[in-house]
């Protein structure tokens, strides 16, 4: 989504977003498919959600899952009424706190849905940091300027050579669906050069000869950080609280089985997908990857919050990373 759009879908907030419907016995959740879906897929699969509706006084809620790619359809989704929960990025949710906090078309989170870094993959040797790139370089992520993935770029480069330098990189930056981009890199005839992925993806590319790591965002925050984050309006939740507490255990339990069934947890991604690139024992290996967290506990909210304020991106910052959230989190370890 260009970034023109992505601001356009935000400030169309008013005239967009629609009355919260009272409790009901249908919610609509959007996810997009990929390994930081993983919960969510497995809560849909395994009917996780209305399992735990049932025990909490809604018996036979219905579940509709729709698939969105990108966050302006999961956005415009959730503004017209037609999503009462998305999973975009943390970046995202700094936005539209920013855009809407205190307004009745305010939108939190309840949850954050896992850790999941972001890792810049080349074949050039040339390539070893970030301090090897040309202006003849590329790189590809999924978008520019408002993405965790462009954020993190400007980070690095804000460390490397000073803070009124974070923009240096920009210019070599080209909005790419991740699919594409990896076809881009993998077959060396593109001016892509680089690839700034998420998972699955970077596991295909490291995978394949020649291919190697160039930074890792983990590396740039000094640990693990939040990638996506479950929203929903304000409305929506103070009216559907039972909904909302059956989502959020859901999640929990989802979060549970994939830690305890790597094995189940891939044969059920793969079967979902229909990815033919992988077998289940290596993709086994992904799903327990260290450095990937499925946790409704949010981490660095804050530090890519405060960065986006600094730079302009946003106007004004929550003044702890609970405003962002609804209450359900407020008591965890979370930053």
């Amino acid at each position: 989504m260009r970034r023109r759009d992505f601001g356009a879908a935000v400030l169309a907030l008013p005239t967009l977003i629609r009355p919260a419907r009272a409790e009901a016995p249908v919610v609509r959740i959007s996810k997009q498919y990929g390994l930081g879906y993983m919960s969510m897929m497995v809560m849909e699969r395994q009917g996780l959600v209305e399992q735990h509706a049932a025990r909490v006084g809604i018996p036979g809620l219905k579940v509709e899952w729709s698939v969105l790619g990108g966050p302006g359809p999961q956005i415009d989704a959730l503004l017209a009424g037609q999503a009462d929960f998305i999973g975009p990025g943390g970046t995202t949710l700094a936005t539209l706190w920013d855009k809407t906090a205190g307004t009745p078309q305010e939108v939190r989170a309840l949850s954050a849905l896992q850790c999941m870094p972001f890792v810049m993959v080349t074949r050039q040797d040339r390539i070893r940091s970030i301090g090897d790139l040309t202006e003849k370089d590329r790189i590809a992520l999924p978008g520019v300027k408002i993405t965790g993935h462009a954020l993190t770029l400007e980070m690095a480069a804000a460390q490397k050579w000073g803070f009124d330098q974070y923009a240096r990189l920009d210019p070599l930056t080209v909005t790419l669906a991740h699919p594409d981009a990896m076809a881009a890199i993998v077959g060396g005839m593109s001016e892509i050069t680089c690839h700034l992925a998420s998972s699955p993806f970077y596991y295909y590319e490291l995978a394949m000869p020649g291919m190697h790591q160039v930074m890792k965002s983990y590396d740039v925050t000094g640990g693990k950080h939040t990638n996506g984050v479950l929203l929903a309006a304000k409305k929506f939740h103070d009216a559907n609280p039972k909904i909302c507490a059956a989502v959020l255990g859901a999640q929990k339990e989802a979060n549970a089985f994939i830690k305890a069934e790597p094995r189940k947890t891939a044969e059920l991604y793969l079967a979902m997908t229909g990815d033919k690139q992988v077998g289940v024992d290596q993709f086994a290996q992904w799903v327990q990857d260290p450095d990937v967290e499925y946790t409704t506990v949010p981490l660095q909210t804050m530090a890519f919050a405060e960065f986006m304020k600094k730079v302009g991106r946003i106007k004004r910052t929550a003044p702890r990373w609970q405003d962002m959230f609804f209450e359900e989190s407020h008591d965890v370890a979370g930053s």
